[in-house]
């Protein structure tokens, strides 16, 4: 009986895990691709992806870290973000967000829609 409780909960812990995760620890001298790679190779999942959206960067870490914005291999943007700061970027169709870190670094990373 107990069995029968323990598999919803595991099936929403995986589900949760799966889709709420938007913490990233980099390790050092890493680049992570965020969005705009596609589905199944997106570090995060961004609902607004098929519009302008926002990406509101977080470093929750103790070292700085850089904010890339691509579009096809070439840079739009890139920010330094420091411990404790938080950044919001614009994001195109077609944007691809990086986060990349010379240390080891801890960010959190969410999106909003674009409002005009």
């Amino acid at each position: 009986m107990k069995k029968i409780h323990l598999i919803p909960i595991a099936i929403f812990l995986i589900a949760y895990n799966g889709f709420g995760q938007t913490i990233f620890e980099l390790k050092p001298a890493q680049s992570m691709s965020i969005t705009g790679k596609g589905a199944g190779q997106d570090a995060a999942f961004n609902p607004y992806s098929e519009n302008t959206s926002i990406g509101i960067i977080e470093n929750i870490g103790k070292s700085v870290f850089s904010i890339r914005v691509q579009e096809k291999g070439e840079i739009i943007e890139k920010k330094a973000i420091g411990p404790g700061e938080t950044k919001k970027v614009q994001l195109l169709k077609g944007y691809e967000l990086y986060l990349d870190s010379k240390m080891k670094a801890k960010a959190r990373v969410d999106f909003k829609k674009h409002t005009d």
